[in-house]
């Protein structure tokens, strides 16, 4: 996450830092342009990492519409005075703008969830019987419905999970307006350092498979498809697992 997209300028700090300065001073859309080109790069990354990627059930470019809206929101209210790094500021607003934008959306409907729970249990008992990597087509073939409706059912899956999940960590506040105001109480401070201890505990107690994907998401960066590659399992199956772990970590917390 260090570099700019493939293809793109690479600015020195110098640069950039003569680029913040004038944004900041005269607020010039030509400036503010070259800085969203710079860090869309960031935009993507984040994206990249929220949703799963299936063939045919990719809403990339509308999830990377609202990053960039998110983008300039935190270019907006970024002070580059502060000591605090572009990136660490913009990442979590820009992470809920996507956020909210997957809140407005019906992911999971009654018939969906069925669906989900009954290839989640296809998954399971698959894997029982073969004690090795089972494949969407072969969930497909036992539930005897097309491959394509096994990816969409674990794409809509893990997009409603990660929201709900979110939810259970702020719960009732919608995530930009989480982030407006960057001071925080001693009471809330408090609730964040116990659901910190909570989540690492329940983290620990997961089994190897499930927090060794929560290791590699979450400590390590990598994306669903890496880690699908390290697991030699489908990236549709680590999402899975990643939203069965949500959804453990959400009842964890006492929010189920």
């Amino acid at each position: 996450m260090n570099e700019p997209a493939a293809g793109k300028p690479v600015l020195t700090d110098d640069a950039l830092k003569k680029l913040w300065l004038r944004f900041k001073k005269t607020g010039d859309l030509e400036v503010r342009n070259d800085l969203i080109l710079h860090y869309s790069y960031l935009v993507k990354w984040i994206v990249r990492r929220m949703m799963p990627k299936y063939s045919g059930y990719n809403e990339y470019d509308d999830f990377l519409s609202t990053g960039i809206l998110g983008l300039i929101d935190a270019m907006d209210r970024y002070d580059p005075d502060s000591g605090i790094k572009f990136d660490t500021f913009a990442v979590p607003r820009v992470r809920g703008e996507i956020l909210d934008y997957m809140r407005s959306q019906d992911w999971a409907s009654p018939g969906l969830r069925k669906k989900i729970g009954a290839i989640s249990d296809a998954y399971e008992r698959l894997e029982g019987e073969r004690q090795s990597a089972v494949r969407d087509a072969d969930v497909a073939a036992e539930l005897n419905i097309p491959e394509d409706q096994v990816k969409k059912a674990l794409y809509h899956a893990h997009m409603f999970n990660i929201v709900s999940f979110e939810d259970s960590l702020n719960p009732d506040i919608p995530a930009r307006e989480a982030l407006a105001d960057d001071g925080q109480t001693p009471e809330s401070l408090l609730m964040e350092k116990e659901k910190k201890a909570l989540l690492a505990e329940a983290i620990e107690a997961l089994p190897e498979r499930e927090r060794l994907i929560v290791t590699l998401y979450y400590h390590e960066g990598l994306l669903l498809k890496e880690i699908a590659r390290v697991m030699d399992i489908t990236e549709s199956r680590v999402s899975q697992i990643h939203s069965r772990v949500l959804i453990k970590l959400k009842q964890s917390l006492g929010t189920s």
